[in-house]
């Protein structure tokens, strides 16, 4: 709600969530004054570690509110999710809304064309790649935020469910040199690490080593479905016919129509989920109104799952 500084910011990063007020809270290691007499950069306090800079930049807050009654409303809605510790079940709340209700709508999420973007967000609210930004491939920070989350929900005992529509992790020279595979591998590790219940639907695209991280049943996802118009393959059909046919391509007379011919013949024998579920990768190939009775009946099945890792003093954690 105030002024964080020095040591002190420690306190509230090692929490489980971080709320912050607009304009009035903020955080740093070192102040404005000193960051100016030191590097001789010039800085005001808002700008160097204000509420939107940790909430939209640095990853340290999870929440941006507008006032401090409002940040106490959320803290308290926070808390309501989760236990009181990680030996106390999660809360249940009764619903009257039947587990066995279709959800028409869910087939309007995805648009028919491959490449259009969409706000997942729309929908729901879980763990998911969101193609209306930068396409939904994974890059460092959304590497670092996922795995972050999963390991919240692990902890606490909440069951964990995965959108997937992702391209692969997002490529360059900047990301490869601040630590992709690194903060990638995060991901992996955290829903390898993690005990509760792992479910995912994979919704348009699953490709690569994108799609292993997602909960996929390499990294131990528990129950995996897929929409039947998914793309699920170790790349784009784009990518691979060039990968694949390249010098064949170049020498052909007409190499639009046979790199045409070539990407369908891609699409239809590897980018779909037929193969994932013939070997035992998926559980299921369901229509989208099916997803939400499917999943609950999934979730029934597995309540008071038990899970138990091997000895270890810590795990060691990917940078």
């Amino acid at each position: 709600m105030g002024p964080c500084a020095g040591g002190a910011v420690y306190s509230p990063a090692l929490t489980d969530f971080v709320v912050m007020v607009d304009q009035k809270s903020y955080m740093f290691v070192t102040g404005p004054k000193v960051v100016q007499k030191v590097t001789s950069e010039e800085i005001d306090t808002e700008s160097l570690g204000g509420g939107r800079v940790h909430a939209e930049k640095s990853g340290v807050a999870q929440f941006l509110v507008k006032s401090e009654v409002e940040g106490l409303e959320l803290a308290r809605q926070i808390l309501s999710y989760l236990p009181q510790n990680n030996c106390v079940e999660p809360p249940v709340v009764e619903t009257d809304d039947t587990s066995g209700r279709r959800c028409e709508r869910l087939r309007e999420i995805v648009p028919e064309e491959a490449n259009r973007p969409y706000d997942v967000r729309a929908d729901i609210a879980v763990i998911a790649n969101n193609p209306g930004v930068l396409a939904g491939v994974l890059d460092i920070d959304a590497s670092r935020k996922a795995a972050r989350f999963v390991r919240t929900c692990n902890a606490f005992g909440l069951p964990i469910l995965s959108l997937i529509d992702v391209p692969g992790f997002l490529p360059g020279k900047e990301q490869e040199h601040h630590g992709i595979i690194e903060h990638g591998a995060k991901l992996a590790y955290a829903y390898c690490e993690a005990t509760v219940p792992k479910r995912s639907v994979s919704l348009r695209k699953a490709y690569g080593g994108a799609y292993i991280v997602m909960s996929s049943k390499h990294v131990g996802g528990d129950f995996n479905l897929s929409w039947p118009d998914a793309e699920i393959a170790v790349m784009g059909a784009g990518g691979a016919v060039e990968i694949l046919h390249g010098k064949e391509l170049r020498q052909h007379d007409d190499p639009e129509r046979r790199s045409q011919e070539l990407t369908d013949s891609y699409n239809e024998s590897f980018a779909n989920p037929s193969i994932a579920e013939a070997r035992g990768f998926l559980d299921a190939v369901i229509e989208p109104a099916e997803t939400r009775r499917v999943l609950l009946r999934g979730l029934h099945a597995l309540i008071g799952k038990r899970e138990e890792l091997p000895f270890k003093r810590n795990g060691n954690v990917p940078l």
